[in-house]
């Protein structure tokens, strides 16, 4: 079982070209970026921060950056290291394995998306994501979906479920998460019509997903 958790982590190991993780969560960000063989060779900083505000993670491109050929951008993927609970705080890298690997997912299911996208849709994507929230909805809903096309369902689940039937988390971060985040019935039938389909089926449901967010991204520049 050593010999095989060993090969394991060394077949990991190989996704970490360009990315910089801390030592404390790089087992499940590896794990995560195994399922975007896309990003392997992305620039991707994980950076934990207590600048950010209502949220855990967050994913963005590094603005210097963008300016740049699109194959030499650089993204990071922000990190509370810890979340407020009603009475207390918890660590971030105390959440089980399965529900960090899902909310890293999520992350990256964003630069998935953003890496589809020119400098100034970035910069219109950054503009529209601050003012509507119809907008959000559906910009998160496409990184679920990249998520779930790169067969991280389950993993997905485990955070909603965790975030959704945690006692302790403050009632209007599960709101929120409610109101613009795919819920669990969401996910599964997203998991069942990709399942069910082939590739080319696929690649139409996730353009689909994003002809959805540009009419939203329209909608919120009137």
């Amino acid at each position: 079982m050593g010999l095989l958790c060993l090969a394991l982590f060394s077949e990991l190991f190989t996704y970490k070209c360009n990315k910089t993780i801390p030592a404390v969560i790089e087992q499940q960000v590896l794990t995560a970026l195994s399922h975007y063989p896309e990003l392997k060779d992305t620039n991707i900083r994980f950076t934990f921060t207590q600048k950010l505000k209502g949220s855990v993670m967050a994913a963005r491109p590094v603005v210097g950056s963008l300016f740049k050929k699109r194959e030499k951008r650089v993204y990071e993927i922000l990190i509370n290291p810890v979340f407020k609970l009603e009475h207390s705080f918890e660590a971030i890298r105390q959440v089980p394995d399965s529900v960090m690997i899902g909310w890293i997912g999520h992350e990256l299911g964003h630069i998935m998306d953003y890496e589809s996208k020119s400098t100034w849709e970035l910069m219109g994507f950054g503009i529209s994501y601050w003012l509507s929230k119809k907008y959000i909805r559906k910009a998160e809903r496409v990184a679920d979906s990249f998520a779930v096309n790169h067969g991280m369902g389950p993993y997905l689940l485990a955070t909603k479920s965790f975030i959704l039937d945690h006692t302790e988390l403050p009632q209007a971060y599960k709101d929120k998460i409610a109101a613009l985040y795919l819920s669990p019935d969401d996910i599964v039938e997203l998991v069942s019509e990709l399942e069910n389909e082939d590739d080319r089926e696929k690649e139409k449901i996730l353009a689909e997903e994003e002809e959805v967010l540009r009419e939203a991204e329209t909608e919120s520049k009137h």
